[in-house]
């Protein structure tokens, strides 16, 4: 396919994509098949399958439209196999009018691509995606740990273990350490406390105080669970042993 020097066409060779949670839809020039608009599966040898099609209709550049995260397969497989890709936003389209009511949302990206009336979206590079992957992941764990540390607080209130009345940061060193003896078991405030680092401007009874609580370990397991930060260990009764009721379960100074 060759442009003409009297058609208005900047990219005569441009295809358009609707993308889809489940499938595509593609248009092609209208001289490009005897079928110029086709469906497109989601999975991998399906977006394979288009990027043949594309190729065998002499398409050179696409338009794809950036829907959620679905474009992202569509988008690195067309890369990979040669074809000059253009990220568009959706909202470009409604700005342009004269479209008609029986154009479908690729024929009118393919037209638009085509005319030249779209503009491409920034795409970094492999190495700056991964770069930039890492650090929203970063910020993604930041924010957990902020809310799950709250969480940890709130749980540790309702034991009444003052332990943010003693500590600066509970999350210190001092705090973590505490923490996780908590949740492994141990419930003597003294044993507790003989973690206290040398840095600590509370004394270790003042510590011990704070310590002393309610044993609630539904409330530990709530924050501490396995499938969150820590593991929680419930050593089973022995055998005859009547349990006590958590109300009863106090955590004192031997």
């Amino acid at each position: 396919m060759r442009k003409r020097e009297d058609s208005p066409e900047v990219f005569p060779n441009a295809a358009g994509i609707d993308v889809g949670a489940s499938s595509h839809w593609v248009a092609v020039p209208a001289a490009a098949a005897d079928e110029p608009v086709r469906e497109f599966g989601a999975m991998t040898d399906d977006l394979h399958a288009l990027a043949d099609w594309l190729l065998a209709c002499g398409v050179d550049t696409v338009a794809l439209e950036s829907t959620g995260v679905y474009w992202i397969p569509v988008y690195e497989v067309l890369e990979q196999r040669g074809l000059s890709v253009w990220l568009v936003d959706a909202r470009q389209m409604k700005y342009v009018p004269g479209r008609k009511s029986d154009v479908l949302d690729c024929q009118w990206l393919q037209k638009l691509m085509s005319l030249g009336l779209l503009r491409a979206a920034w795409r970094p590079g492999d190495e700056v995606c991964v770069v930039r992957a890492v650090v929203r992941q970063r910020e993604v764990l930041l924010t957990e740990q902020a809310s799950w540390v709250l969480r940890m607080q709130k749980a540790l209130v309702q034991m009444n273990l003052q332990l943010s009345e003693v500590l600066t940061d509970v999350m210190g060193l001092t705090g973590q350490v505490i923490i996780r003896a908590i949740v492994a078991g141990e419930r003597d405030p003294k044993v507790l406390a003989a973690h206290r680092h040398g840095r600590v401007k509370r004394s270790e009874d003042e510590i011990v105080r704070a310590l002393t609580g309610n044993s609630r370990p539904e409330v530990i397991c709530q924050v501490f669970c396995k499938d969150s930060i820590l593991p929680v260990e419930h050593p089973a009764p022995a055998r005859g042993q009547r349990t006590l009721p958590h109300s009863a379960r106090l955590w004192t100074a031997a």
